[in-house]
């Protein structure tokens, strides 16, 4: 693949605020060491997670969308009225019709007629959403964009399979953005898919490939990752992409203040920071307290920049992921 030598222009995005929220009910991994029936200090070891939330049946996607964007509102006294887009950047739909920013909507302190959509490439939905934004606010069609990322990974799990049932936990997060003064926006934003690696992570149901009409069982509706392979096929290609992607920012490593990553697993962080060489100092990480949150995990790890001073003016963040599709996701900012 040709690398792009062209320097892009900043588009002008200013983040107003971030939220998050997460479900109540919290699980250690002693709790799933003895679901596992593993001895203690397994489920830590193996996953690299402290502890994970996990939804209760009785509250819904939409429910927990709407906390983190009234987080978002009430951090920065952001009158919901003064909102006229809302963006949904989750992984897995409420249901398959309507969308999935409808719901949110519904159960939200927003306009009840507001614009509203979803967009989708799993786990780097939210970096897709924030380019989208930046193109339509600095088009004049929108003033002011929220954007929620909500994942329920907990719902489709399967038990039987330890690798991946160790390593999720739900959660949500938001943004909200404008167009801003120009003085901080977007440097960079690349987007590469691979289907090659299509098989490796999906969850088969609910569209018309597995359905009461053409036949389905009860797997289809499950998680289902070929982690070895997925990852295999992810860093012979992370390398190349960073390159271009920072290549487009006019930056190196060394010159990027924060990474905010996808929070895969604690073995994807290590292996990432290791391929493209980022000090300790240079990412943030809420792997361990909070799991991989499928779409939730960028903006949440945002959220954590954004609120505890990871974050500062004029210096460069790198949003980077990997997702299903096999699709790689980067964008660098200016704050």
């Amino acid at each position: 693949m040709a690398v792009q030598n062209s320097v892009r222009a900043m588009t002008p995005l200013k983040i107003l605020s971030t939220g998050a929220a997460v479900p109540a009910r919290c699980v250690t991994s002693a709790e799933m060491d003895k679901r596992f029936n593993k001895p203690d200090g397994y489920v830590q070891r193996r996953s690299g997670i402290e502890h994970r939330f996990h939804i209760t049946d009785d509250v819904g996607q939409a429910q927990l969308a709407a906390e983190a964007l009234n987080d978002a509102l009430q951090r920065q006294q952001i009158a919901p009225e003064s909102i006229d887009l809302l963006i949904s950047a989750s992984a897995i739909g409420i249901q398959v019709l309507p969308y999935t920013a409808a719901h949110i909507l519904k159960v939200s302190n927003l306009p009840q007629n507001i614009a509203s959509f979803d967009i989708n490439n799993t786990c780097v939905s939210f970096m897709t959403a924030l380019e989208t934004a930046a193109c339509l606010l600095n088009q004049g069609v929108y003033r002011r964009i929220a954007i929620v990322s909500a994942d329920l990974p907990s719902r489709g799990l399967n038990w039987d399979d330890e690798e991946s049932a160790l390593i999720f936990g739900d959660g949500a997060a938001c943004a909200i953005v404008e167009k801003g003064d120009g003085s901080s926006g977007i440097l960079s934003f690349l987007l590469e898919t691979y289907p090659e690696g299509l098989e490796l992570c999906e969850v088969r149901c609910g569209g018309t490939r597995r359905n009461l009409r053409v036949g389905m069982d009860d797997s289809d509706f499950l998680f289902d990752m070929k982690g070895k392979q997925l990852f295999r096929l992810a860093t012979t290609l992370i390398e190349s992409f960073a390159e271009r992607l920072l290549q487009q920012a006019g930056l190196t490593m060394p010159q990027v203040d924060c990474v905010l990553m996808h929070q895969a697993s604690h073995l994807a962080i290590k292996h990432i920071c290791k391929q493209l060489r980022i000090k300790p100092d240079q990412y943030v990480d809420i792997y361990r307290y909070r799991g991989n949150q499928v779409a939730a995990s960028i903006p949440s790890v945002m959220h954590e920049a954004w609120t505890t001073g990871r974050v500062h003016e004029g210096k460069p963040l790198m949003l980077f992921g990997t997702a299903a599709g096999l699709t790689l996701g980067g964008m660098v900012l200016s704050p």
